[in-house]
């Protein structure tokens, strides 16, 4: 247990240092949250528009921001002032909500905790290492200002507890997470399968039906427990049309490195070609490259994308990981069928944002720590993933840190996985020795290895960091300023695909 508060204690440390960094317009999202949630009465909170980061999450997590706003107004009246306290940057409020952030990764550590509690020295200590320690939860949460660790941290106690055959716990905390962030719904078919089939079906009539009727309650308890005070206000389609904004469009500012950004590219180019053959558009050429936040989902050749067409294309690409659940209901699995599912909704959904692939890789993390195949897998997509979040950080003070950050991270997951794959081999080595009764030799098959094709991929976001870095401002100067990130998104949504695809593989396998 004392390594444990070590590793804890290590990654703390980092982030008191990282309170002064720059954070993003979601600091002031979370600060006008406390203020509203503390100074309006809970019918106006879904509808105020006093600052433009209006509330957007459930309803769960607008009470978790009330439940700080009391801290908060002790603290430093102004951060919680409707107000006076817009775009408040006081070291008050940097340092409270900064420190919120670092005191709700408890519930991650607890999470790591319940997960690896069952995993040998070795796995249980890399699991710490990779998650406590993840350089994306630092970019995202402690720099650039969210709280994804907290969030994370339920998601990882639901698998835990549906890992050990506690359904009915797991199944109660994911919709309790919902309630704190709809956007985890991508994986709820697979928890209504998963359930359906694992804990209510083949257990008999009554029984099933009793089992179904328990589950039922429990998660229609959890969100009348968080919608009902608005249903009470008549307030429900307030709260839908806040959490569910189609009107942003099909992509984010920054594109993220999902499939659409072929889509998009390739609408380019057709624009590009059609021009030289002399055809006009009207309407003018979409922007998907302007880099402003609003609706770009209008294409001037191909088809516009709609939410519902997002829709469908993320269940049929889930579908495949939703029969395997139904024949194959193993615990050990659900890992891995999560961490699907959230590959889908990232690679195929509406609006999706870059930070999003924290859903699948944190999960992923599990399995990589259990098997060899995977940490390979692991290796490739964490790098990439987190590669992929570097324009989150575009101030000159950060670069340094996200670099650095990487480096040590793809270090670590090289010398930990090397070791554990190495020393299970060994171990297994030397178990077929005691029982033929003389030498057995390690085969090689079981070292951790990276092949030549990863080496090559990884080399290109080599490259395509220094252009963006170097080349790009020295060549074309202020000239096509999107152009890095659209290099970026591109490169790194081939990563993604391809992880999209090794993970069908993987799950059609089982």
């Amino acid at each position: 247990m004392r390594e444990l508060w070590w590793y804890i204690g290590v990654v703390t440390c980092l982030k008191l240092l990282l309170i002064p960094a720059y954070h993003s317009t979601d600091f002031e999202v979370h600060r006008n949250w406390l203020a509203l949630t503390r100074s309006l009465p809970l019918c106006q909170w879904y509808s105020d528009e006093t600052s433009p980061w209006t509330l957007d999450y459930p309803p769960f997590f607008a009470f978790f921001e009330r439940f700080l706003s009391f801290f908060a107004s002790l603290v430093d009246p102004k951060i919680v002032h409707l107000h006076e306290g817009l775009n408040c940057k006081s070291p008050t409020a940097i340092y409270f909500q900064r420190l919120t952030v670092i005191a709700s990764d408890s519930c991650l550590f607890y999470a790591i905790h319940r997960l690896a509690r069952n995993f040998g020295p070795i796995r249980r200590n890399l699991l710490w290492i990779l998650v406590a320690w993840s350089p994306m939860l630092v970019i995202v949460d402690h720099i650039h200002f969210q709280y994804n660790g907290f969030l994370l941290g339920l998601l990882l106690l639901s698998i835990s507890f549906l890992m050990e055959g506690r359904d009915l716990a797991g199944g109660f905390i994911f919709a309790v997470l919902l309630c704190f962030k709809h956007l985890f719904a991508v994986a709820a078919p697979v928890y209504f399968v998963y359930l359906l089939r694992h804990y209510c079906w083949g257990r008999g009539l009554l029984k099933g039906f009793f089992r179904l009727s328990v589950m039922g309650i429990t998660v229609i308890s959890v969100f009348a427990a968080a919608y009902g005070p608005f249903a009470y206000h008549g307030q429900i389609q307030q709260v839908l049309l806040r959490m569910f904004p189609f009107g942003r469009g099909l992509s984010h500012s920054y594109w993220a490195p999902n499939i659409w950004v072929f889509y998009i590219i390739l609408d380019k180019m057709l624009v590009f070609m059609l021009r030289k053959l002399g055809f006009s558009f009207n309407p003018p050429i979409s922007s998907f490259t302007g880099g402003l936040v609003g609706d770009v989902s209008s294409f001037s050749v191909l088809p516009k994308i709609t939410p519902l067409t997002t829709f469908i294309i993320v269940l049929i690409a889930l579908s495949p990981s939703l029969i395997n659940v139904w024949s194959k209901p193993q615990p050990k699995s659900f890992s891995r069928w999560v961490a699907f599912a959230y590959t889908c909704g990232f690679l195929f959904g509406w609006h999706v944002h870059e930070k999003a692939s924290l859903h699948f890789v944190i999960p992923l993390t599990v399995l990589a720590v259990q098997n060899l195949e995977d940490a390979m897998h692991y290796f490739l997509l964490s790098i990439v993933s987190c590669y992929s979040l570097f324009p989150l950080l575009f101030e000159r003070q950060e670069y340094p840190i996200k670099v650095l950050l990487l480096l040590l991270h793809s270090l670590l997951m090289w010398l930990g996985f090397s070791y554990l794959y190495r020393k299970t081999e060994l171990c297994e080595a030397t178990v077929a020795a005691n029982k033929l009764g003389g030498p057995h030799k390690a085969s090689s098959s079981g070292e951790f290895k990276i092949c030549s094709m990863t080496r090559i991929y990884l080399f290109g976001l080599v490259i395509i960091e220094l252009y963006g870095q170097f080349l790009h401002p020295y060549l074309l100067g202020n000239d096509l300023p999107f152009l890095p990130l659209m290099m970026i998104s591109t490169y790194c949504a081939l990563g993604m695909t391809y992880s999209w695809i090794w993970q069908l593989r993987q799950i059609i396998r089982l």
